[in-house]
């Protein structure tokens, strides 16, 4: 788990061997988010917004399920 600046996003985590990222919302929401690039993970962590790179490239993007 890797903890993240973002007043929507607590944190974040990456299987490479899966391409499952994990994202840990604030609202204790937690979501899997199937078939990430670890270039679009990459470019979670470098994101000057977080919840919004969250929003414009991954929430509509990939297949996911809600964990809790």
């Amino acid at each position: 788990m890797i903890p993240v600046r973002s007043s929507n996003l607590r944190a974040v985590d990456y299987n490479p061997s899966t391409h499952t990222l994990t994202v840990w919302f604030r609202s204790g929401s937690v979501y899997e988010y199937y078939g990430v690039s670890q270039n679009i993970f990459e470019g979670l962590l470098s994101a000057q917004s977080k919840g919004r790179y969250h929003h414009r490239y991954i929430k509509n993007s990939y297949q996911y399920s809600r964990i809790r």
